[in-house]
């Protein structure tokens, strides 16, 4: 069953290192290259532009934790955390029917 991810960065005050946008390109092209992905949208919160909000979709859980354990995933999102002084916050949600 499709699962959603949601994975939530918060931008320092003033913040405008360039570094940051690559490395969301670089997850964002190995993440689509990812078995299990089915599509992303990176959105800024209204109100708080500090504040970025990424949602996928993914096959199912084991799809969505074989990329979150990967060595290069985990190697960007490392120096996206260093970039901004603070970790990513990540939570999967699952559809609350089973289908049949």
């Amino acid at each position: 069953m499709a699962i959603k991810t949601l994975i939530k960065r918060r931008i320092p005050e003033n913040f405008n290192d360039p570094r940051f946008n690559d490395l969301i390109r670089q997850l964002r092209v190995q993440a689509v290259a990812q078995k299990g992905f089915i599509s992303g949208e990176t959105l800024r919160r209204v109100g708080d532009p500090r504040e970025y909000l990424v949602l996928g979709t993914w096959q199912n859980i084991a799809t969505w934790e074989a990329w979150k354990a990967s060595p290069i995933r985990m190697e960007i999102q490392k120096q996206i955390d260093a970039l901004l002084g603070t970790p990513t916050d990540f939570a999967v949600y699952e559809y609350p029917y089973v289908e049949k």
